[in-house]
């Protein structure tokens, strides 16, 4: 009796589902773990909270001079304070609007792997249409048009910080800075400002291979 033929297996019958690797992993850990490591030491560099709450040092300025002033000062030396408490506003925002945090997070998530992070060997296919670099941008940029001026994210987004603003602005002119010591403020801003620019950094050092190849 003559045995069946063989039946040949295909290289990709083999591989499955996974004939494409995943998408710029390595990349998008490093830029994650860079601004992790900037936000780190940025917050290292903040003042006590007891400090920017302490009631004692609450009091009604005397005019807007004296207020700016004290804005002024105080952002000085409650810099990281101030804008961690902008990011918190912006969160809290964020949070009581799920369906504006979803597309916040789908649109950033789509310049993330669809453009940055993604290899340009590894083309967009889309209904059997291969779509370009240029193409891809194009679409992202009007989608981030769209997501920002046309739905409510963007309105969210500057009410939450307007709101931001204006608790940080009414701090500042209530709080007194005269027990503050304003001498030492230079190491705080270096570390708020390395802090910033870490994360800059990082994001273009982590980004930046992959748009001189598409441009």
């Amino acid at each position: 009796m003559a045995s069946p033929p063989t039946l040949p297996i295909s290289q990709s019958a083999t591989n499955g589902g996974q004939s494409q690797p995943p998408i710029a992993t390595p990349a998008f850990r490093s830029f994650i773990t860079r601004l992790t490591s900037s936000v780190r030491q940025g917050l290292a560099q903040r003042r006590p909270w007891l400090e920017l709450v302490d009631r004692s040092s609450l009091a009604r300025p005397d005019s807007l001079t004296d207020a700016a002033s004290r804005i002024r000062k105080n952002f000085s030396y409650f810099r990281v304070n101030y804008v961690t408490l902008l990011a918190l506003v912006l969160a809290l925002s964020l949070l009581s609007h799920p369906l504006s945090l979803l597309v916040l997070l789908g649109l950033l998530a789509s310049w993330f792997f669809l453009y940055l992070f993604r290899p340009s060997d590894q083309p967009i296919v889309l209904f059997g249409r291969t779509f370009t670099d240029r193409e891809t941008l194009g679409v992202l940029v009007v989608s981030t048009i769209v997501v920002v001026f046309l739905t409510s994210v963007g309105s969210l987004l500057i009410s939450a910080l307007l709101v931001g603003l204006a608790i940080v602005c009414t701090h500042g002119a209530f709080r007194v800075p005269e027990d503050l010591f304003l001498d030492d403020q230079e190491p705080a801003n270096a570390g708020f400002l390395s802090f910033l620019g870490g994360a800059a950094s990082s994001a273009a050092a982590a980004a930046a291979p992959a748009v001189a190849v598409r441009v």
